[in-house]
């Protein structure tokens, strides 16, 4: 399908959501479930705005928008976020932060993409051990889009018109898309990717380390064994062994020649690129002082053939890595 459903002239999808502190419900009574939508359904009365989909639930607020040209994330993400906190700290009465951290807003780039953001959001609640189906959650956009509720205010056209050439034709793609539950790893990989859980690892300065990752970082950590910091810089090795024809059952750690430092630095290099980890915690990884990796990396980037290594695309890189690592 891969239809983009952007026009930079006339609007733009964004995934907006908010994630509560510790001790707050914000689905905590049917009366304050109904204000919070109230006000997600208020904010898109706006000219130019539209509501695509949308999920409450006790720890996360969940919307997809189509926002004009002229309107932005900021805008929407901000003004909820008062109102929303404003409800909620009435409904328990409670002083203090609602949300942990200001909202964040990704763009959404084709239908594809859309479609993927509400099968993540349609099984949400029930990845997170809230309910026993998509379409047994209350608190969100989906029963009304399938027809099991009254619309009450939401329009599911605007996000099926989105999905497909028609409303019926949209209607087909969701429901096919909903029948396949997300598998762990997919879920994991959403989750990194939206920043809702960090990448942690042992290669941090005092050991430990956790840090949030997005794109191929987080597809690395999600498919590595141990979903880990550490996981991921070893499917980066595999790939570059296999890239330089060395045999990966000697590690880059235990060679000791030229091909294991030029080896170590590649992946070093791969894993800054990707924004999955710094140089220092690489060389944690491998054993080696940062000073001697950052030369060769260095050198390697003068390299021709190195950096025609470099410049393969990282979504091959991760796809190539994965296969490998499923082949050994």
């Amino acid at each position: 399908m891969e239809r983009s459903i952007i026009d930079g002239m006339v609007a733009r999808a964004w995934h907006v959501y908010w994630r509560a502190v510790v001790g707050r419900d914000l689905v905590g009574s049917a009366s304050l479930v109904k204000q919070i939508r109230t006000r997600l359904l208020g904010a898109h009365q706006l000219p130019g705005r539209e509501l695509l989909y949308y999920l409450v639930l006790p720890g996360e607020i969940h919307l997809l928008s189509l926002l004009s040209a002229g309107d932005s994330a900021a805008a929407l993400g901000n003004g909820l976020s008062n109102m929303i906190a404003k409800r909620v700290r009435e409904a328990d009465g409670a002083f203090g932060p609602v949300f942990s951290g200001r909202y964040r807003a990704q763009p959404i780039d084709s239908a594809d993409q859309l479609l993927n953001e509400v099968r993540m959001l349609a099984w949400r609640p029930v990845s997170t051990g809230l309910s026993a189906s998509p379409t047994a959650c209350g608190s969100a956009a989906l029963r009304t889009i399938l027809g099991l509720t009254m619309a009450d205010g939401f329009h599911a056209t605007a996000l099926l018109e989105r999905l497909a050439v028609t409303v019926p034709l949209g209607r087909i793609a969701l429901r096919r898309a909903i029948v396949s539950r997300p598998s762990e790893h997919e879920v994991l990989q959403w989750e990194l990717t939206k920043g809702m859980v960090p990448a942690r690892g042992t290669v941090g300065p005092a050991g430990a380390v956790a840090r949030h990752v997005g794109g191929a970082a987080a597809t690395l950590v999600a498919a590595s064994v141990g979903k880990s910091i550490d996981g991921a810089i070893a499917l980066l090795e595999l790939w570059v062994q296999t890239r330089l024809g060395l045999h990966p059952d000697l590690s880059l750690a235990e060679r000791k020649d030229f091909q294991g430092s030029r080896g170590r630095a590649l992946v070093a290099c791969l894993a800054v690129q990707c924004r999955l980890c710094s140089a220092a915690s690489v060389a944690r990884h491998f054993g080696r002082a940062k000073a001697t990796l950052s030369e060769r990396m260095a050198a390697i980037r003068e390299s021709p053939a190195d950096r025609a290594i470099l410049a393969t695309p990282m979504d091959k890189i991760v796809r190539e890595a994965v296969e490998l690592s499923g082949q050994r």
